[in-house]
């Protein structure tokens, strides 16, 4: 999810090197941009998985970013649709070209892509009105349509007739689970997060297996689906008064089961502290609706499904007892208390999903 790009806590060095950039290499990319000398790089430490700053050039303010966890091939191909969608309506930003005519840079053994400064302030889904929750609910529909016109020019693969997702076994999730125990286990005495997560990892398993039943059957999910942005959550998006301005961050640009978006965007916005905002939730349902009509049991699938791959995931704890990365500490803790409280209110939290 998001916290997994998050500037990891490991040495200095490394974070020096994530948050600087030599002034050799900003030549160079400058003269693969043709923006002329770039003058004061700001780091925006906002920034995820991939690293932005914002550069002032005589051609004016950019955002510049260096891609790390997409290769380039699938890079400039979801960077080619941004025009496209922005003709079609959609608030992107096109990438600017290099003087060689490509959307992306290899330089000092990075790959980069260089944006026009959008402005606008990232907002999160709890401080939203309703109508801009349900303006948000439209924007991401238009989105979907226009990706399908985008792929019908050809400028994406085809839609396969269906797509599929594993559904993970309780006794899997129970046995990872397990793995990681053993994990906490080791550190001795440990911290206080260890111990939080060892009491935590036990409510897990009890909770798989208490509503083990519930989970989804199959691995198709039900309802349409095509391209979708991947990634449609408020650190990728910018406002502007009660305006949506711009849409960012192309690079999971996938086909997924439209409802899998719709359920995933809605508890990133307003799953916040522990709780779903449900007024919100069926403002943004209903304003996609009104531009893509998915039926009611597509949605109630969609977010049983997500409820049943968070129950059963623990990707921040293997970032954590794995890699050395404790950035997403305080996001576990967090998706625990919204499960909990979402387990207790599958019923009211799918309602809200349907009513929309």
């Amino acid at each position: 999810m998001l916290c997994s790009r998050i500037v990891p806590r490991v040495t200095d060095a490394t974070v020096a090197d994530r948050t600087d950039i030599p002034g050799r290499v900003l030549a160079r990319l400058a003269d693969a941009f043709g923006v002329g000398e770039v003058r004061g790089p700001r780091y925006l430490a906002d920034g995820l998985m991939n690293v932005n700053w914002k550069v002032d050039t005589p051609a004016g303010a950019f955002a510049l970013k260096r891609v790390t966890d997409v290769p380039r091939d699938r890079l400039s191909r979801n960077l080619g649709i941004l025009a496209p969608l922005a003709e079609d309506g959609i608030p992107v930003s096109a990438p600017v070209m290099t003087t060689a005519g490509s959307l992306v840079a290899e330089v000092a053994g990075g790959v980069w892509c260089l944006f026009p400064w959008a402005a606008g302030a990232h907002v999160r889904g709890i401080d939203l009105s309703l109508s801009q929750a349900a303006s948000l609910g439209t924007h991401l529909g238009r989105l979907h349509v226009s990706l399908g016109r985008v792929c019908g020019r050809g400028l994406l693969p085809v839609v396969p007739d269906a797509v599929s997702a594993d559904v993970t076994l309780p006794e899997r999730a129970v046995e990872k689970s397990h793995r990681l125990s053993e994990a906490v286990a080791a550190k001795g005495i440990g911290s206080a997060f260890d111990a939080a997560t060892s009491v935590a990892l036990d409510h897990r398993r009890a909770l798989i297996t208490k509503h083990a039943d519930l989970r989804p059957r199959h691995a198709t999910a039900e309802g349409t689906h095509g391209w979708t942005h991947g990634d449609f959550q408020y650190r990728n998006l910018l406002w502007e008064g009660e305006e949506l301005a711009a849409v960012l961050d192309w690079d999971r640009v996938g086909v997924r089961p439209y409802a899998e978006e719709v359920a995933r965007t809605a508890q990133v916005q307003f799953g916040v502290d522990g709780v779903f905002d449900l007024d919100r939730v069926s403002a943004f349902v209903g304003g996609y609706r009104t531009v893509v009509p998915l039926e009611a049991t597509a949605l109630v699938d969609g977010v049983r499904r997500l409820w049943w791959k968070r129950m059963t995931d623990f990707w921040q704890l293997e970032f954590h007892y794995d890699r050395g990365d404790f950035s997403c500490d305080e996001l576990f803790t967090a998706d625990e208390a919204l499960l909990h409280w979402w387990t207790d209110r599958l019923d009211q939290v799918e309602d809200a999903f349907a009513a929309g």
